[in-house]
């Protein structure tokens, strides 16, 4: 049973009271009591609201699926099923123009595009990376990956492929920096006179591209260069292995890379309970605070992991010029579903989980406000609101964080929010989500994934859905993801908020990634996800390549590419002629990936993780995979194209796969051939009961079975 106290008619785990009044509170200027007791009354006059926002979501839905059912064996009537969402209030009347009124927002969401990484805030290790992730090696993360196509060999240092990188990184140099009358690969010195840089005596093209230096101006240490808004950083060191063999003396090439990163308390974490939510807020505690810490393994011995220092430097004019070292930093609360049993309101019932979210992820973010050197120097607080439906859930995001400022005595529009475009009907209502809270929006961001799995269960009754490789190649989801930056470009996002969008979700395929995620910034995003470090950094050469901030002014000039119509285009199977082998392959693929994640996630209390697919192709999983996966083959069962004898064989036969993918896991607990474990349970409930689920949503499932395994074990 876990340990209570009463504060304020409230009924909070002993563990997060203790962490509140003896962690968070302290530096604050907020005292327990008033803590407690405005938090008090945000549960009494919120919690109302928020179930009634459910209960309309569900009533909707309801509608819906009756208006496919009634209309299921005629042809789509596009023109009908459009009234209908109007006449219920699905789809609303677009209102006027209007230009977001967000002020104070820092450049590296405002006016600077450039990599964005999600993490778990459970994991200090990985949060500590992120937020280091401002700055990274070209050099190390060309010769470690597959961006020059193949991989590195085995064993120590090969100086071929280190001669390899070396060119490549001149050629971005020349890219991006080219010198008047040479080139990079031939540069023999670097040096600054009278406040500019010469390249063996040359100087650049556009020389306003140096903007700073370290050591001495003739031999310098370090030369700082900046390219569409980002810094590159050239060091010179002549007792380094690369620098020693290089005829400048260059040793790295250091790419400012991941200008924001995303602290997740949502979709990549598995947070049930107190004990859950504590390492989860002592964690963004600990990066407001600038002190959190992490031992990390190596060799024999381990290294302590810590924030990185901003960096200064010589501006040509002789000033300082310091450079943030570490990346703005976001924090994801959970949407307005969930309840968690961390605190019970005056009834005895579990407090919303996005009340609670709120009122301690700004509590904590009071830290950075009071830092000279923290987070955001505009003195802002970032919180990524996600899942939420339609204009009245982004108004009530609003209200809540309005009902936060107030108990915290923080200036109104402190707490800055990113609506996560990713649910349809903000989709089709995106631009009456951003009017809702336009004094605070500073992000928007299409999820496919997470979009994908609300499609399917929106539509539901509708019919079979295409396989999932070919919902990708649907109208629809160009139409989404068009309509999204067009909207965020009338609403005024260019210059003072990002527009982003979705995760590279193959960690390893660094090449593939320098291929195709360029598409994002001429797709006008002045942010897109990466999965590591690593694809920061070589994500970042895209944002050289493309100046975003004229692509958002040609885009919005020419007005929209998308309209409402087009993401009301349902991704049904339109002609199925699928074999039985076809079938059986879409089920299994989509099983594997269930069972992949969710015996991490049960078992291990694994919200995201790199899981092998059905060809043992490593790809990031986390709960908005899963949504899709899930309810794909619900859809499917549902409409009859397997039988749940099908859908079980799979299942088993599944099963195996996974428990030899992760054969060398000490920690892992095979499924079969029992088949009776939690996890699978777990599993299977996404699948037979993936109808019934709120939204389709994986949550309430993993939720309840997680908690129930950890009941199991004490």
């Amino acid at each position: 049973m876990t340990e209570r106290v009463e504060k304020s008619g409230l009924r909070v785990a002993a563990q997060m009271a203790d962490f509140i009044e003896t962690e968070a509170l302290p530096g604050t200027g907020v005292t327990p009591e008033a803590f407690w007791e405005g938090f008090a009354a945000l549960v009494a006059d919120l919690s109302p609201k928020n179930r009634a926002l459910l209960a309309r979501r569900a009533n909707l839905q309801s509608q819906i699926d009756a208006w496919h059912v009634k209309h299921r064996e005629s042809a789509h009537d596009r023109a009908g099923y459009k009234t209908f969402l109007e006449q219920i209030g699905y789809l609303l009347p677009e209102g006027e123009d209007f230009e977001i009124e967000t002020e104070n927002v820092d450049p590296e969401i405002a006016s600077v595009p450039g990599p964005q990484l999600v993490v778990p805030i459970t994991n200090a290790r990985y949060a500590l990376n992120a937020a280091n992730a401002r700055w990274g090696s070209l050099y190390d993360v060309m010769y470690g990956t597959d961006a020059m196509g193949s991989l590195p060999p085995a064993g120590g240092y090969e100086r071929g492929r280190g001669a390899r990188v070396v060119a490549r990184a001149r050629v971005f140099l020349d890219e991006a920096f080219p010198v008047e009358g040479t080139s990079h690969a031939d540069a023999r010195r670097y040096h600054v006179q009278d406040g500019a840089l010469l390249v063996d005596d040359m100087p650049l093209q556009s020389p306003e591209k140096f903007v700073g230096y370290k050591g001495n101006p003739k031999a310098p240490d370090e030369i700082v260069l900046k390219n569409n808004g980002l810094h590159v950083v050239l060091v010179f060191d002549r007792a380094h292995p690369i620098g020693s063999r290089d005829q400048a003396l260059l040793a790295d090439v250091q790419m400012e890379s991941a200008l924001s990163a995303i602290m997740d308390c949502e979709d990549s974490v598995a947070c049930v309970d107190a004990e859950d939510k504590v390492l989860a807020y002592r964690n963004w505690l600990g990066l407001m605070r600038g002190d959190l810490e992490a031992e990390v393994a190596k060799g024999k011995g381990s290294v302590t992991r810590r924030l990185s220092e901003d960096r200064d430097y010589t501006a040509p004019d002789g000033g300082t010029l310091t450079l943030k070292g570490r990346a703005l930093m976001w924090v994801r609360n959970v949407g307005h579903l969930m309840t968690n049993p961390a605190i019970l309101d005056e009834g005895g019932e579990e407090v919303f989980e996005g009340l609670m979210d709120a009122a301690i992820t700004v509590l904590i973010g009071k830290h950075d406000l009071a830092r000279e050197s923290g987070n955001s120097v505009h003195g802002s607080i970032y919180v990524v609101k996600p899942k939420m439906h339609g204009p009245e859930e982004v108004a009530f995001a609003d209200e809540i964080f309005s009902r936060v400022e107030r108990l915290l005595e923080l200036p109104r529009n402190t707490v800055k929010i990113g609506v996560m475009d990713e649910e349809r009907r903000t989709s089709v209502n995106l631009k009456e989500c951003i009017r809702a809270a336009k004094a605070r929006v500073a992000f928007i961001n299409t999820g496919f994934l997470d979009r994908t799995g609300d499609e399917i269960h929106t539509s539901m009754e509708a019919g079979p859905f295409s396989r999932k490789d070919f919902i990708k190649r649907k109208d629809w989801i160009t139409a989404y993801e068009n309509l999204n930056v067009d909207i965020g470009l009338e609403c005024g996002l260019s210059g003072r908020a990002q527009i982003g969008k979705g995760m590279w979700a193959m960690p390893d395929r660094m090449g593939a990634m320098l291929e195709q995620k360029i598409e994002h910034p001429k797709a006008g995003a002045n942010c897109a996800w990466v999965p590591s470090p690593t694809a920061a950094a070589l994500h970042a050469l895209h944002y050289h390549r493309v100046d975003v901030l004229a692509v958002q002014a040609g885009l919005r000039a020419g007005g929209r590419r998308a309209h409402v119509d087009g993401l009301l285009e349902i991704p049904l199977a339109t002609f199925r002629r699928w074999s039985a082998e076809q079938i059986r392959r879409e089920v299994e693929n989509n099983v594997q990936g269930i069972l992949g994640y969710v015996v991490r996630w049960i078992d291990q209390g694994v919200g995201c993780s790199k899981v092998p697919d059905i060809n043992d192709v490593g790809l990031m999983e986390d709960r908005a995979t899963c949504r899709i996966s899930a309810q794909h083959v619900a859809n499917w069962l549902h409409h009859g194209i397997v039988t749940a004898q099908d859908v079980m064989t799979a299942m088993h036969k599944m099963a195996e796969v996974v428990d030899r993918q992760n054969a060398g896991d000490p920690a892992y607990k095979p499924i079969a051939p029992e088949f009776d474990g939690i996890a699978f349970q777990a599993a299977c409930d996404l699948v037979f009961k993936g109808r019934e689920q709120p939204s389709g949503y994986t949550e309430p499932v993993l939720h309840a079975r997680r908690l129930e395994l950890k009941a199991s074990e004490g």
